[in-house]
């Protein structure tokens, strides 16, 4: 089947959808909850904090307590059950809490779970620079180890 052609787009020109218009719709779909309230959820036997920045961040920054790291770029397939790439420590029966730097890659990963299927899923506002800010708990990335 070819491909529906588009008119040229010159570089630098606006996109027909933004990048934060992306984030203000995954929002709307998946509202994010305060640094406050996920303060008060660290350590719940209900609740899995997933850290969806790259490995440099996390040796860089840290890591909120006993969060599950997913890279953005995998989380996808990592909760799917039919791809070979399934990780259950995902898919545990827990509420996922996802955070990035700022809350816009876990709006948009948020975002795409829920279209997915995964109703259980929320992402923290202003993400790990709003917990920092606001001196949430955190703890240096383990170089080399897993969780």
């Amino acid at each position: 089947m070819p491909m529906k052609s588009n008119p040229p787009r010159e570089p630098g020109a606006p996109l027909s959808t933004s990048s934060a218009a992306l984030v203000a719709e995954a929002n709307a779909l998946v509202p994010p909850i305060s640094v406050d309230e996920a303060k008060s959820l660290v350590g719940s036997r209900d609740v899995l904090f997933v850290d969806i920045r790259e490995p440099g961040e996390w040796e860089r920054e840290g890591i909120i307590p006993g969060a599950h790291r997913a890279p953005r770029g995998m989380l996808e397939f990592w909760v799917d059950p039919d791809s070979p790439y399934y990780r259950p420590a995902l898919d545990d029966g827990r509420r996922l809490l996802l955070y990035c730097g700022s809350a816009w890659r876990s709006a948009l990963a948020a975002a795409a779970l829920v279209r997915m299927g995964r109703t259980d899923v929320t992402h923290l506002a202003g993400g790990f620079s709003a917990w920092r800010a606001a001196d949430g708990p955190v703890e240096e990335y383990p170089p080399g180890g897993q969780r």
